[in-house]
Formats: C-alpha cells, structure tokens, sequence
C-alpha cells in the first residue's frame, strides 16, 4: 500500500510538470542533467573557477577591442556585445564604421532584450552569445522552415482567417524574420519573452510557430477588419503589450495541443 501510494504520488508530479509516459523517471533525469546552453558544467564545483575565466576573457576581449579603437568607454553596451562576438567569431569588419549585416541586426535585437533581464554584464554577453550560437548552429535548418510551419498550423486552428490574409496577399510579406529569426526580441515584452526563450533555450524553437500563430489568433477581428497587406504587417509588427503574457500561455498550450509534450523537438 505504501508502495503504491508513493507510485501514485510520482505520478501525479510527473505529470503536472509535462511528463505522461512511462519514461517519466528517465525523462526528468536527463532534463536536470542537461545543460541546454552549455554556459556551466554539470559539476557545481567547477562554477566559481569556470566564471572567473570566463570573466577574464571578457576582459581580455573587451581591453583588444579598445586598443584597436573599435569601441570606447561611451560605446552602447548592446555594440560591445556585438563587436566582441564578431571578434571571438573571427567575423570583425575591418572599420567599425562599415554598415552592419543583416546577422549583426539579430544580434543586437536579442542582446537588447537579454540586457532587460540581465544585470551582470559579464553574463549578459555569455547568455547573448550561447543563445545566438544555438540559433546559428543547432536550429540553422529549422528556422527557415517555421514560415511554413506557421502556415500549416494556422490553417488547423482558423483556415478563414488565413485564406483572408492570402486575399490581402499578406501571407509572404510577414515579419518572419521579427518572430523567427529575432526569436520575438522587440515585439514581446521581457517579462513574456523569458517564457519563449525557456522554450527555446530547451531545445524546441517550434515554440515561436504557435506564439505567431495564437498573435493571429488573439487579434483576429482586427486584422480581418484590415484589406491591407502593409496595414497588417505594421500592426503585427507592433502589437498591443497587454495582451503579451496571455497570448504566450494560450501559445504554450497550442504548442502542447500540436506537439504533445515536446521536449527537444525540432
């Protein structure tokens, strides 16, 4: 009985934190022994000494990047953020003053949100750096095909409200690259989009899919109400705050709805 009762008791836990299968127990172990970005080993030990070296190479880049006069005491954060990577990267231009590359303006829109939720500068540029490399690397093949994902999933949820966007001719003109490419950095809100990036920061960048799929959704009646390609992607690009954390948890449940309980799919 006792035995049973403790059964029952995982059970119910597995469940309510995503786990429905019988390889719950299995499932949870290697989530808490994942380190999804990589910023810390799994030894708690190693911590301390793994960010003092990794303070030292912040400072060790940051005083190169001052000799070679690409950034200077009054430099925006967010652009030391950028030019150090592009230096650890091997991708520094050969002026500062060259114009920035469609790369460098997803960059800068992610850095500006992970400075909103970071205070510590040392790892705001690690978090920054990690979360762009598991873009560049680990979903490079993904996020171009989220465009059609979203397509796909939208026709599921509302197929008139799509049919009335490919009337507007609105289907390809999108802010994809606002949603997908800048993962929401700049449209959501800090707050909401820390719940994203957690989504993301696992292993699944689908997540993105159905936040842009449920924007549709939460704002139908005004963008049925608009005959205008340019008119809707204005609006899309710029939607009300308000509605961010609501739209985000109907979002995460699409995502289960679709996905199951995913927890590094795609």
């Amino acid at each position: 009985m006792a035995e049973d009762t403790q059964r029952n008791f995982r059970s119910v836990y597995y469940e309510k934190v995503g786990f429905r299968g019988v390889e719950e127990k299995k499932s949870l172990e290697i989530l808490l022994k994942d380190d999804p970005l990589g910023i810390l080993p799994p030894h708690h030990e190693s911590h301390a000494q793994v960010m003092m070296c990794r303070k030292e190479q912040y400072t060790d880049v940051l005083h190169a990047l001052k000799v070679i006069r690409f950034v200077s005491d009054s430099t925006p954060q967010v652009d030391v953020y950028l030019r150090m990577y592009q230096l650890e990267s091997g991708k520094l231009p050969r002026s500062p003053f060259f114009p920035l590359e469609p790369e460098d303006e997803v960059f800068l829109a992610i850095a500006k949100a992970m400075e909103e939720m970071v205070e510590d500068n040392v790892d705001c540029y690690w978090l920054i750096r990690c979360f762009v490399n598991q873009l560049n690397n680990k979903f490079r093949d993904s996020l171009p095909q989220l465009p059609k994902a979203f397509e796909q999933y939208l026709n599921l949820e509302d197929s008139r409200l799509l049919n009335h966007m490919k009337t507007c001719s609105v289907v390809t003109k999108l802010p994809y690259d606002l949603w997908f490419q800048k993962c929401f950095a700049g449209c959501l809100p800090e707050s909401s989009l820390q719940r994203v990036w957690d989504k993301v920061i696992s292993g699944s960048c689908k997540i993105l899919v159905f936040v842009a799929v449920e924007i549709l959704l939460t704002f139908k009646i005004k963008v049925m109400a608009l005959n205008n390609a340019e008119k809707i992607t204005k609006f899309l690009e710029n939607i009300p705050q308000d509605s961010s954390d609501a739209i985000v948890s109907k979002a995460i449940d699409l995502w289960h709805k679709h996905c199951g309980t995913p927890v590094h799919s795609m």
